[in-house]
């Protein structure tokens, strides 16, 4: 945890990784408050890619779809080395003029599909004991948002459960 001056508290984050339904497959580990989304996301994503084929899910040829806080070439290499698909959006604050040669590869229509993960990512935080760490260890803290990812993924199984039995 680290103080945030923008929110006036000690905060920390993690980042989930959801599947293009939404389901929460994987998180990385705590970064602290006071970082932005790219700070070590290297070794980050590493890990997660790492846990994600531990638990036997193929993420070759998948794509890595974020938004333009994550267009690192960090980001990009960790995505490459594990052949996965890059898709960021781009981020003008990386460059101060146009680099020469073919432009990163990016495709709208699978863009789109963030909006599974957005909403995603709104329901954890309807947990509001989630919003503002008051967890002493960080074991706690990371279980208590596996706790959450479980009840986000069992409320789509049973709602969709639901819907089929109707």
């Amino acid at each position: 945890m680290a103080y945030q001056p923008r929110k006036r508290a000690k905060t920390s984050n993690i980042l989930p990784i959801t599947d293009r339904n939404g389901y929460l497959i994987a998180s990385t580990g705590i970064v602290a408050g006071n970082h932005h989304d790219a700070f070590e996301l290297s070794d980050h994503l590493k890990s997660a890619f790492k846990s994600l084929k531990r638990l036997g899910l193929s993420i070759a040829r998948t794509y890595f779809n974020t938004d333009a806080a994550f267009d690192t070439r960090a980001a990009r290499k960790v995505c490459f080395n594990h052949h996965v698909i890059p898709n960021i959006a781009y981020n003008a604050r990386n460059r101060k003029r146009p680099k020469p040669g073919p432009k990163r590869w990016f495709d709208a229509q699978v863009y789109k599909n963030r909006f599974c993960s957005e909403r995603s990512f709104t329901w954890i935080d309807k947990f509001r004991a989630l919003l503002v760490c008051f967890d002493r260890r960080a074991c706690y803290f990371m279980g208590s948002h596996f706790i959450a990812f479980t009840m986000i993924n069992l409320r789509n199984v049973l709602s969709i459960e639901l819907v089929s039995t109707r």
